[in-house]
């Protein structure tokens, strides 16, 4: 069987590559939105023009990314959300909200201090992790049944 795992949430910390590293020879097919922050923010007005308001240069950024995520999203088996310290991820949320409401098998990864905040986001997943090579045990067991040696 193999897996499609979307990797969503905060851009600041190699959690991701953690994760893609961790499950090498594992079936698994992993995507994720466009991570390069500065591409992410300007996309809508380099493809689609100029805006001299913010407001409608960060809106037209968040569209174009959005029929990725939500592509990413809809062919996903799994969803992995991770939020971060440093920032408020409120597209995090949003995604973690959008798979739950399609029923996909939602991971939510983050530290304990997000627990109160994260209570409802937690209640809706399937798992909560705290490190990403839970997430990778999560897979394996998810995958070969084999729990961690």
């Amino acid at each position: 069987m193999t897996l499609t795992v979307y990797l969503s949430g905060e851009i600041h910390t190699d959690w991701r590559d953690q994760i893609i590293q961790g499950a090498k020879g594992l079936d698994v097919a992993f995507s994720a939105p466009v991570t390069d922050h500065a591409a992410s923010d300007d996309c809508g007005v380099a493809i689609l023009g100029a805006e001299p308001d913010k407001v409608w240069h960060d809106r037209k950024g968040a569209q174009v990314n959005a029929i990725r995520t939500r592509k990413g999203i809809a062919d996903a088996d799994i969803v992995v959300v991770r939020f971060g310290d440093q920032y408020k991820q409120w597209n995090a949320a949003f995604d973690a909200g959008y798979a739950a409401a399609l029923g996909k098998s939602l991971i939510i990864l983050h530290g304990p201090d997000h627990a109160h905040a994260l209570k409802e986001v937690d209640a809706a997943a399937l798992a909560v992790a705290q490190e990403p090579r839970q997430v990778v045990e999560i897979l394996r067991y998810v995958l070969t049944g084999a729990l961690p040696g």
